[in-house]
């Protein structure tokens, strides 16, 4: 009896799978020129067919659609994978008033401005974001997101950053004694390596994707050290040891070098800013393998905005005029020397949805445009372990899917112009 009900249950299942795939929508995407991010050359008049969320088929020429499908006219755009930034700050936007906000912002209130700047990204033509640190509202948004509940990009995210008790990323920093408490590994705030794997192990609890730390100081934190190592070497290696026990990946922010070569030295798997990264470290992010994630569009926009009286505190625009300038030509030289570069912005510090400034200011360092898009495709989906899914248009893959007006490979500013949004298979946005 037990066999023919479970039989009847497959056989109701199998129905019901059939008809949801029989009432998938397809959709032909006719693009005038295709960057697919597989071959180094944009392809012209080619067909994209989308069944579902996934590619179904790519052709050459413009595929005669059946009655059915929906046709979408994209010959006078350049279309390419959805790309992909790893490095943002969804929760907020630096502004005037950012250090009073979090004495005023309840998190309702930043989970309202978040969605704001989720959709902004996205309709940037960013469909997959990596979110570097933020309240814990980010691990929310994600899975709203996910549910369909509101429009944003897919997220991974990190929860809180870990940090070292007054280093950059210690959520007490700048606030009144009274206030300051004692921060722990619950928190993010780690002085051992035993606290480093109970910290790992609340972010696990608290639904993050990845683990970041902040190897170094910061340009934005209410402390007086910028660039000087926060973390031990082997306080580094226990985060990265119980990351890998739960199957993170380490994100490790860093400007000045010491701090940058110990989170090399011990694993970590990106290094984000990289200011004062040297040849040394170089070479050997080159021999472990480490990514390098510039977010070049910071540094620029805290420069600018330590130049304007009351934008930032007196200790933040002192440390934004000496770091933020040397961003670009870091990254130039790291892209010459071939350390393996992921797109990422630090939008947040910079605007959302201004992301795409990112491609420009790779480009004037000395990547070309080519390079520049892979580095937002191609290598973004390797850093996050997605690519069987994502970072190239081929059959199989999910359809997320853009479209700029122009050509990038011959003016980076055309990636500024994002006309069409889909992401896995739904569009967005089709101008």
């Amino acid at each position: 009896m037990n066999t023919m009900k479970n039989i009847q249950h497959l056989a109701t299942l199998a129905v019901m799978l059939l008809a949801l795939c029989a009432s998938a929508q397809t959709t032909y995407l006719h693009c005038g020129k295709l960057i697919d991010c597989v071959s180094n050359n944009a392809q012209p008049e080619m067909t994209i067919v989308v069944e579902g969320n996934r590619i179904k088929e790519v052709q050459k020429g413009y595929a005669k659609a059946p009655a059915d499908a929906k046709v979408v006219d994209l010959k006078n755009k350049t279309v390419m994978p959805g790309l992909m930034d790893m490095h943002v700050h969804l929760e907020g936007e630096s502004n005037p008033k950012s250090y009073e906000e979090k004495f005023r912002l309840n998190p309702s209130d930043v989970a309202y401005q978040a969605e704001v700047f989720g959709k902004k990204t996205l309709m940037a033509g960013f469909t997959t974001v990596r979110d570097l640190g933020g309240s814990g509202v980010n691990v929310s948004l994600r899975n709203a997101i996910n549910a369909g509940l509101v429009d944003g990009p897919r997220i991974f995210t990190a929860e809180k950053s870990i940090a070292t008790t007054g280093g950059h990323a210690d959520p007490t920093n700048g606030v009144r004694k009274d206030m300051k408490g004692d921060p722990g590994p619950a928190e993010g705030v780690i002085n051992s390596p035993d606290e480093a794997w109970e910290a790992v192990r609340h972010r696990y609890k608290n639904g993050a994707d990845l683990i970041k730390i902040t190897a170094t100081g910061g340009v934005l934190s209410m402390a007086a050290n910028g660039l000087n190592p926060q973390f031990r070497e082997e306080e580094i290696a226990a985060v990265v040891a119980a990351a890998k026990d739960y199957g993170f990946t380490v994100a490790a922010h860093c400007h000045g070098d010491e701090g940058m070569l110990r989170a090399v030295k011990m694993g970590v798997t990106s290094i984000e800013h990289g200011t004062f990264m040297t040849e040394e470290i170089m070479a050997l992010m080159k021999q472990k393998g480490t990514y390098y994630v510039p977010t070049i569009s910071a540094g620029r926009f805290v420069a600018e905005k330590a130049k304007q009286d009351g934008y930032f505190p007196a200790m933040v625009a002192m440390k934004a005029a000496i770091v933020g300038p040397q961003i670009q030509a870091t990254f130039g030289r790291a892209y010459k020397a071939g350390v393996k570069i992921a797109f990422g912005t630090d939008a947040g510090v910079s605007q959302h949805g201004e992301n795409a400034w990112e491609f420009v200011f790779m480009n004037e360092a000395g990547m070309p445009p080519m390079e520049a898009i892979k580095s937002a495709t191609v290598t973004t989906a390797a850093l996050i372990n997605k690519s069987a899914d994502l970072g190239t248009i081929e059959k199989g893959k999910l359809a997320d899917i853009v479209a700029v007006d122009g050509d990038p490979l011959a003016d980076m500013k055309a990636m500024l112009k994002m006309r069409f949004v889909m992401k896995e298979g739904k569009i967005y946005r089709n101008e």
